[in-house]
């Protein structure tokens, strides 16, 4: 399905292209959709370099402008498991930063892990549910059942 990816691509980039080049920031939630900005597009279409650059997820622009916004203090303390793009893309300590892991480095316990097998379409599919519960089963729900309670 390479071309039809290609022409998906090219029409979410030219959509995208004139706000980027304007340096208005393309946010998102989703880390496997906007990666895909700057991994999979940039591969698929070369010259997309402008969008890639002002894609961010969304705990990533707050961390960018964390000084410029007064995010409140974590009053719990919590088990972070990032989504799998999140951890392959580096971008688990945005998500730190926002939860206020820089002032309070015992806020935030990261819980090391391998696909977890629940995130997106596949872990909402009924059909996957017994291979989902098997990959959570290998490390996260272990490491969420022997967890404290965090206060």
């Amino acid at each position: 399905m390479a071309d039809e990816a290609k022409r998906e691509a090219g029409r979410m980039l030219r959509a995208l292209a004139p706000y980027a080049e304007r340096g208005v920031p393309i946010v998102g939630l989703e880390p496997s959709c906007l990666l895909s900005l700057r991994d999979e597009f940039t591969a698929l279409l070369p010259g997309t370099e402008t969008v890639a650059k002002n894609a961010w997820l969304f705990e990533e622009f707050l961390a960018q402008r964390a000084g410029k916004l007064e995010l409140p203090e974590m009053k719990r303390k919590v088990l972070l498991h990032g989504h799998c793009h999140q951890k392959a893309f580096a971008a688990m300590p945005a998500v730190e930063k926002v939860l206020g892991d820089g002032a309070r480095p015992e806020a935030c316990r990261r819980c090391e892990t391998s696909c977890c097998g629940m995130a997106g379409s596949f872990g909402y599919e009924a059909e996957h549910y017994e291979v989902s519960m098997r990959m959570g089963e290998l490390a996260l729900l272990p490491e969420v059942r022997k967890a404290p309670a965090m206060r």
